[in-house]
C-alpha cells in the first residue's frame, strides 16, 4: 500500500507539473496576442471619482476605433491610393452628401479629380495624379509628314469662338535641319531671340542655326569628345557654355565660332546655366553630386555645394537668387545663391513619391502662372512623370505640388517644356517629346483628354523641345539627328 501511494503521489506530481507548464504556455500566447496599445490603455490609472466600468468600456472602444483606422489606411494602400487621397477622405466636410460637387467620370486612361481654384473646397483637396491616354480619336490629332502638314483639332472641353484658331494648332513645318549624323540631345533658342537656334548632339558637336528666311546653319562647334549634355546662352547671346560627358565645360564665342576656354573636371558634367543677373557666374551640375559655381572670365571655382545624388537638370529663377535642380533619384532641390559672391546653400528638398526612383530630365522655372497665381516649376522624370509645383519665393523656393501627369516610362532622356503664352489664353499647356516619334501637347487643367494635340513628322524618338521667344515657332529633335521647326498658326 505504501508503494502504491508513493507511485500515485508521483504521478500526481508529474501531472501537476505538466498542467502548470501548459498554463504558462497559454498565458505567454495570450500575452503575445494582446495588442500593446490596448494593454497600455487598460493599464492607465483611473481617478477615484470615475466609474471603473465606464472607463474600461470607453478605453476598449477607443482602442477598437484606432484599430479600424489602421485597417482603413491599409485598405487605401492596397487599393493603390496614397496619403493624399486618405487625407482628402478624412478631411471631407460633414455635409458632403448635400454639396453636389460635379465629378468627372474616370476613364481607363484618366484617373483622379480636378478641383479648380475657384471652387470653395479647393483648399481641402490636392490632385494625386492623372494618366494621359494617347488613344485619342483621329479628329483630335494633327497629322503630317516630312514635306506637308495639316492640323485638325476638336476641342470639346473648351468651346472655341468662331474665327479663332486654337492656340495649340500648327500650320506645318517651318524648316528642317538634317545635317547632324548623331542624336540631338538638347536644343535651345537664344535669349529673347526668335530666330537663333542651337543644338547639341551625342557626337560632341554644337550646331548654331538661324531659322529666319532662308533657314541655314551658321556654324558647327567641335571640341567635345563625348555627348553634349546641356548648354546655355549668355544674356547677350555672344557666348555659349556647354557641358559634356567628357568631363569638361567649354566656353564658345559665337562670332568667331571658337572655343575660348576649357574647364576640366573629375566627373561628367550634366547640366549648366548662366546666372540670369550676373553672367560672370556659371553653375554646373555634375555626376559627383555637386553644383559648382565657376567664374566665367577665369574658369576658377568660386563655390561648391554637395547634394545627395547626381545633379541631372537645373534652372534659375528670374532673380538669380534661387537654383532649382533635380537629381538621379527623382528629388527636387531648392538652393539659394548670392548674386555677388556666388555662395550656395541648400534650402528645401522635395522627394519623389514614386517607389521606383528615376532621373529628373527637365527642371524649368516660370515666373507666373494663372493656374497657381504666381511662380511655378515644371519637372519631368525619365519614368514619365510630369509634375507641376507652386514656388514660394518668400520661403526660399519652397515647392508645393499642384498637379501631376503620369505618362508611359521612357528609355531615353526625353524633355518637356512650358507653353507660357499659350497658357495665358486658356489652360496650362505642356509640350513634351515621346518615344513614339510624336510631339505631344497636354493641358493640365483638363481632368479628361489631357492630350490636346500631337505633331507627327519625326520617325524616331523625340528627345528635345524648345520654343522661340515669340512662341510662334517650336523646335523638336530626335534620336536620328533631325531637327524640325514647327510653325504655329496665327490667331485671326
Amino acid at each position: 500500500m505504501a508503494v502504491d501511494t508513493i507511485i500515485m503521489n508521483g504521478l500526481t506530481e508529474e501531472e501537476d507539473k505538466s498542467k502548470n507548464k501548459n498554463e504558462e504556455k497559454k498565458e505567454e500566447e495570450e500575452k503575445k496576442n494582446v495588442d500593446p496599445d490596448l494593454f497600455v490603455c487598460l493599464l492607465q490609472p483611473v481617478s477615484a471619482d470615475a466609474d471603473p466600468q465606464y472607463v474600461g468600456i470607453r478605453r476598449l472602444l477607443l482602442s477598437r476605433k484606432a484599430e479600424s483606422g489602421v485597417y482603413r489606411r491599409m485598405d487605401w494602400r492596397c487599393n493603390e491610393k496614397g496619403y493624399v487621397a486618405y487625407r482628402n477622405y478624412i478631411r471631407r466636410p460633414r455635409n458632403w452628401e448635400n454639396l453636389h460637387i460635379p465629378s468627372h467620370q474616370s476613364t481607363p486612361g484618366n484617373s483622379g479629380r480636378w478641383l479648380p481654384s475657384s471652387s470653395p473646397l479647393s483648399h481641402l483637396y490636392e490632385v494625386e495624379s492623372w494618366s494621359s491616354s494617347r488613344d485619342l480619336p483621329s479628329s483630335n490629332l494633327a497629322s503630317g509628314h516630312r514635306t506637308s502638314f495639316s492640323s485638325s483639332v476638336s476641342d470639346s472641353d473648351h468651346p472655341r469662338r468662331q474665327g479663332v484658331e486654337p492656340a495649340y494648332s500648327f500650320v506645318g513645318m517651318h524648316c528642317i535641319f538634317d545635317q547632324c549624323k548623331a542624336a540631338v540631345t538638347v536644343l535651345k533658342f537664344g535669349n529673347m531671340s526668335s530666330d537663333l537656334l542651337a543644338y547639341g548632339a551625342s557626337d560632341g558637336t554644337l550646331t548654331l542655326c538661324t531659322v529666319s528666311e532662308p533657314a541655314s546653319v551658321i556654324k558647327q562647334l567641335k571640341g567635345h569628345s563625348k555627348d553634349v549634355t546641356d548648354f546655355d546662352f549668355s544674356s547677350n547671346n555672344q557666348y555659349i557654355a556647354s557641358s559634356s560627358l567628357d568631363k569638361t565645360v567649354r566656353i564658345w564665342e559665337l562670332s568667331k565660332g571658337l572655343c575660348i576656354r576649357v574647364i576640366y573636371a573629375v566627373s561628367s558634367q550634366l547640366c549648366i546655366r548662366f546666372h540670369p543677373v550676373n553672367n560672370n557666374f556659371l553653375s554646373v551640375g555634375n555626376a559627383n553630386k555637386e553644383i559648382t559655381v565657376f567664374n566665367f572670365s577665369t574658369g576658377r571655382i568660386i563655390n561648391k555645394s554637395v547634394f545627395d545624388n547626381e545633379i541631372t537638370s537645373m534652372d534659375h529663377d528670374h532673380t538669380g537668387q534661387l537654383i532649382f535642380c533635380g537629381d538621379a533619384q527623382g528629388c527636387i532641390y531648392s538652393a539659394t545663391m548670392d548674386s555677388h559672391t556666388g555662395a550656395l546653400s541648400r534650402s528645401h528638398r522635395h522627394r519623389s513619391s514614386s517607389k521606383r526612383k528615376s532621373p529628373v530630365t527637365t527642371v524649368q522655372y516660370r515666373s507666373f502662372s494663372l493656374l497657381a497665381h504666381g511662380p511655378v516649376l515644371l519637372t519631368c522624370t525619365q519614368d514619365g512623370s510630369l509634375s507641376y509645383f507652386s514656388v514660394a519665393l518668400e520661403i526660399k523656393g519652397y515647392l508645393t505640388p499642384r498637379c501631376s501627369l503620369k505618362l508611359s516610362p521612357r528609355l531615353h532622356t526625353i524633355q518637356a517644356s512650358f507653353c507660357p503664352l499659350l497658357s495665358l489664353e486658356k489652360g496650362e499647356y505642356i509640350v513634351s517629346g515621346s518615344e513614339d516619334s510624336n510631339v505631344y501637347f497636354y493641358d493640365l487643367t483638363r481632368p479628361r483628354h489631357t492630350c490636346v494635340n500631337k505633331l507627327q513628322g519625326h520617325r524616331f524618338p523625340v528627345i528635345g523641345v524648345a520654343w522661340n521667344h515669340g512662341e510662334n515657332l517650336l523646335a523638336s529633335s530626335d534620336m536620328y539627328g533631325i531637327v524640325i521647326v514647327w510653325k504655329r498658326s496665327k490667331m485671326s
